[in-house]
């Protein structure tokens, strides 16, 4: 990754690292995690329609969603907890 920009009070979260079968119930922890304004920049090797309408249905307007990086093996979005 490159030309990401960095912000404050942004936690990496690096999905390739964690096993498929335990990678949405962590991201769901991360994010309960974060206080208001903080943000979770999550990095995956896929876009992730599904977990997206997941937090949008979980979170709804309470969540900030913005793809940072959208290409093939390279995705990056940030996660905002709005307050």
């Amino acid at each position: 990754m490159t030309n990401i920009p960095v912000i404050n009070n942004v936690h990496p979260f690096d999905a390739r690292g964690v096993a498929k079968r335990f990678r949405h119930a962590a991201i769901f922890g991360a994010l309960k995690s974060l206080n208001p304004g903080e943000t979770m920049r999550f990095v995956n090797d896929h876009d992730p329609i599904p977990l997206l309408m997941q937090l949008r249905e979980a979170f709804g307007e309470g969540l900030g969603i913005e793809y940072v990086r959208r290409e093939p093996g390279e995705i990056v979005i940030d996660f905002q907890v709005l307050g």
